[in-house]
């Protein structure tokens, strides 16, 4: 199999855009079981299975009455939810800032949210409603923005060995947006949290890994586990369910809280698995406790790791039949389900617990 470089990247992420528009990519076949694509580059029929399942979560949402995926919410105007941005070594970063109405005098948290591919700040905070439970709890939420110009389709650069380490790229520019918003607001370290969907939660995972000194936890939707790929045919692989070998952690990382349905036709499934093997590892031996319980209307496996006494460690919500969309969330916003447990609620009371 070819592996991907320079001008053939730009070839597939120019015809994932093209699917993801609703535009059929149908290129020649070639012997071997391949399909050529655009810029004469050979891309493997999984890739073909991906794209037909993004396009079929995407439809399904677009579908939605214009009048519930436009629903109104904070605006800019009343300078709650504003647009800002962020310069730092490792780079700049155009972001969204929800601040609550009363937050003079309480003792805050920061929850960085970050989206998943073909998203923006505006259609994600719609989605998880997350700002809702920021005027509750007392919450600044930022919602940094990928741009096109760094991946084509809007997506985290999860995969990509650049945008994995400590220090260096997309995790050193969004760990020091957040410093600097913890700073801002006099947030203590202890209450500073991530969160994301897809490859914003592949990405959170990364930051979970890399900065645990920074986010004391960290809430993954969909996503998939730090080093499942190294490249963009590693990444579809991974999507698939045929992650690269992860290593167990060596050292107490952040604490995760894991969201995945069995019905995922995007992110396989057995991503979700992945993480919570290697979170539980990175503990040491702690107790596990399995419920099985019905969350409107979906069934739920929830599984918890941690010590006898205290909050736990990490917990893993494996949602039967729920695709690749945020549970529970305002399907005013893509990628959102309204069925099953409110992943936003259990992601915000699993960071406060102390």
């Amino acid at each position: 199999m070819t592996r991907l470089r320079g001008a053939d990247v730009a070839g597939a992420t120019a015809a994932i855009q093209q699917a993801l528009a609703g535009r059929p990519v149908q290129p020649p076949q070639q012997p071997g079981g391949d399909e050529t694509g655009r810029a004469g580059l050979i891309v493997p029929r999984r890739l073909g299975d991906v794209l037909q399942s993004l396009r079929t979560e995407r439809a399904r949402f677009a579908d939605q009455p214009a009048a519930r995926r436009h629903q109104p919410g904070p605006t800019e105007e009343d300078g709650r939810f504003r647009s800002r941005s962020f310069r730092g070594a490792a780079g700049a970063l155009a972001y969204k800032l929800y601040v609550p109405a009363d937050h003079a005098g309480r003792e805050l948290a920061l929850v960085m949210m970050l989206h998943g591919c073909t998203q923006d700040p505006d259609d994600f905070a719609r989605g998880t409603r997350m700002n809702r439970l920021a005027d509750e709890f007392g919450i600044i939420v930022a919602y940094p923005h990928q741009p096109r110009s760094a991946n084509a389709q809007g997506c985290w650069n999860w995969f990509d060995p650049r945008h994995q380490r400590r220090g260096a790229g997309e995790p050193a520019a969004l760990a020091g947006l957040a410093q600097e918003l913890a700073a801002e607001f006099g947030i203590d370290r202890a209450r500073v949290f991530v969160a994301g969907l897809s490859a914003g939660g592949a990405m959170a995972d990364v930051l979970s890994s890399t900065y645990p000194d920074i986010f004391a936890a960290a809430g993954i939707h969909s996503g998939l586990a730090h080093g499942a790929a190294s490249d963009v045919m590693s990444a579809f692989a991974a999507m698939k369910g045929n992650a690269k070998p992860i290593s167990r952690a060596t050292g107490s990382g952040a604490r995760q809280i894991i969201f995945h349905g069995t019905a995922d036709a995007t992110v396989h499934p057995s991503n979700g698995g992945t993480l919570f093997a290697r979170a539980s590892a990175g503990h040491g031996a702690l107790g596990e406790l399995t419920t099985d319980v019905v969350v409107n209307g979906r069934h739920v496996t929830r599984t918890l790791v941690g010590p006898a006494h205290g909050p736990a460690t990490t917990e893993y919500w494996l949602v039967q039949g729920a695709g690749h969309a945020w549970s529970g969330g305002d399907e005013a916003g893509s990628f959102a389900d309204a069925s099953g447990p409110d992943a936003s609620r259990e992601m915000i009371r699993f960071f406060l617990e102390t």
